[in-house]
């Protein structure tokens, strides 16, 4: 797959996990063509990778040449005057449009200007571009800024419907419309508000269909129910946390990406901390702890901590705009108070009536309802089943944030997160046994990292504690471990070893690693043995041990080919857990 839209999340390998969306928005993506899928928005707090989701889906679709052209716009909290905003969306659909026509990503990152658009247009006799780039020209000329606007909005339906193809507008923070787009040069007059209100017809679009994003989702929700009316946009609410299982895959892939020691166990550990939260993980891998040591338990404790509590680390950094937002306007204690409980009690509906009696405040029902329609619309809490019922969000990363900014104003005591981190890690630790269970089960989906893993925390070992067959069973003394390593054999042809290992001693291990559930055959094992020997060949001076993990198994004739190469076979790993 090529990725001609450069993704936020920066290497593509850190998007793990979302199968669930991914598999609603596939079924979704695959009526497109047959004209039968519905406009739909995506709604989630920030940090739980929306934009990484749908900038997938735009790679996707443009990698794939197909019928569906991708369109992607994201609306950015800078000021900008109506011409120049709609300017800047019709470049950016025609410049998307002609990368996906000519197959060539660069117009992408660097759009067209107007100019060079409508000399395309006429290059290749395509009259839409043409007289669309005259029309808003002389619209702002005139000052129609609204006609210009129009013709920026319809542009992905009227191309999908003159060139019979299909189209899929992708529009990023869709709540920002109503902020930052002005009606006058200097951009001193208010936003239009009612800018959102131009899609009220276009989302209807089967031909080109929209996918809308929006991270502060009480004001996204108000801007489409006000604007979009009638249910325009199928609603589809994502978890920001992972499942477990994507966790900790997605601890073992920043922790590789970020040449990060850590081991198996402590993987587990900071897992479970960042209640699989991919943006916690991330922040805590990289942190920038001066003390931060990932490889042992009151490591990841304390730099767990540092993410939260400390001003200038980058969750906390991350999270105090969010907060802020809301405290705002709302700062006294009262409000934090009520926020702190409702988030703390996020598994039920709470009342101003049973708020006030719960905590004891002397303020009216009245005030205390006017406190959590504010918070409410700022995303903090959410409105519950009835009108005077409202609640917390299920969000745990957010309940630390809270916690930490106001629990000492409130309670009069500092929280002691490393004492609560400590208290259930040591939870999991009772659960020890369980997690070679555990880890063996996942092995199947990135058996790799867990080996590179391994290998870097046992460091001195033979070969033989991991793979049945080795005939060299000294101990290794590893310096080096890398993952996907790639080298060039004599042919110039690249190729790749899943994991390689650099024992002081010079020899190099190479490990084939197979995660199919099937047996797999003697094609795999001969491959392998063409790609040790061309390493061999690359790398005379190294004495090469090479090795098969394969965690479907090995069929007899593959067994016997490896047992006669002297590859060593493993269909597990032999999980190390420091004592």
């Amino acid at each position: 797959m090529q990725y001609p839209l450069p993704e936020r999340i920066g290497d593509p390998d850190l998007l793990v996990g979302r199968a669930k969306e991914f598999r609603l928005l596939e079924k979704w993506l695959n009526n497109i063509p047959k004209l039968l899928s519905k406009s739909r928005v995506i709604l989630a707090r920030r940090k739980s990778g929306k934009t990484a989701i749908v900038q997938r889906i735009f790679n996707r679709l443009w990698s794939a040449d197909d019928l569906i052209v991708p369109f992607y716009f994201s609306i950015t909290e800078t000021k900008k005057w109506f011409p120049e905003f709609a300017i800047e969306y019709y470049c950016a659909f025609a410049s998307q449009y002609i990368s996906f026509s000519e197959r060539d990503p660069a117009p992408i990152d660097r759009p067209f200007t107007m100019a060079q658009i409508r000399e395309y247009g006429v290059m290749k006799a395509a009259d839409l571009f043409v007289h669309d780039v005259d029309s808003m020209k002389t619209d702002l000329e005139m000052g129609f800024y609204g006609l210009m606007w129009k013709t920026a909005y319809t542009a992905p339906e009227r191309f999908a419907n003159f060139y019979k193809r299909r189209a899929l507008v992708i529009i990023d923070e869709f709540q920002n419309i109503t902020q930052y787009v002005y009606m006058d040069r200097k951009r001193q007059v208010g936003p239009d508000k009612t800018l959102a209100g131009s899609f009220h017809d276009v989302v209807e679009s089967k031909s080109a269909p929209m996918l809308v994003t929006g991270s502060y989702v009480g004001w996204l929700i108000e801007v489409i129910s006000r604007y979009l009316q009638a249910g325009r946009l199928k609603r589809q609410f994502m978890n920001p946390y992972l499942t477990p299982e994507e966790g900790l895959q997605a601890v073992y892939k920043y922790a590789e990406s970020l040449d990060e020691p850590i081991t198996n166990e402590t993987a587990e550990q900071i897992n479970t901390l960042c209640m699989s939260d991919p943006f916690f993980i991330s922040c805590v891998v990289q942190s920038e702890y001066e003390d931060k040591d990932l490889t042992t338990e009151q490591g990841v404790v304390n730099t767990t901590d540092y993410e939260i509590t400390d001003p200038s680390s980058e969750m906390s950094m991350n999270w105090a705009e969010y907060i802020d937002q809301t405290t705002d306007r709302i700062n006294e204690r009262y409000a934090k108070n009520i926020l702190l409980h409702l988030s703390k009690h996020a598994d039920r509906d709470w009342t101003p009536s049973e708020l006030k009696d719960e905590l004891g405040l002397d303020i009216s029902e009245i005030e205390i309802r006017k406190k959590l329609e504010i918070m409410a619309k700022a995303d903090v809490i959410t409105k519950g089943r009835s009108d005077i019922d409202f609640r917390g969000i299920r969000d745990g990363t957010i309940y630390l944030i809270l916690r930490n900014r106001f629990e000492k104003e409130i309670s009069g005591f500092a929280p002691k997160f490393k004492d609560d981190f400590t208290a259930e890690l040591e939870q999991l630790k009772k659960h020890r046994n369980s997690l070679q269970g555990r880890l063996n089960n996942l092995v199947g989906k990135f058996a790799e990292f867990q080996l590179f893993t391994d290998f870097r925390t046992r460091q001195c070992f033979p070969l033989s504690v991991y793979f049945d067959g080795v005939k060299d069973c000294t101990q290794l003394n590893v310096t080096e471990v890398r993952m996907r390593d790639k080298f060039q054999r004599a042919d110039g042809k690249e190729m790749e070893i899943d994991v390689r290992a650099d024992s002081a001693c010079g020899r190099t291990v190479l490990v084939e690693v197979k995660k199919t559930g099937e047996k797999i055959g003697i094609a795999p094992t001969r491959k392998f043995v063409e790609k040790a020997e061309a390493f061999a060949k690359r790398f005379p001076k190294k004495k090469i041990l090479p090795v098969f993990l394969s965690v479907g198994g090995f069929t007899g004739p593959a067994m016997r080919f490896c047992q006669e190469h002297g590859i060593g076979t493993a269909e597990r790993i032999h999980y190390f857990q420091k004592d």
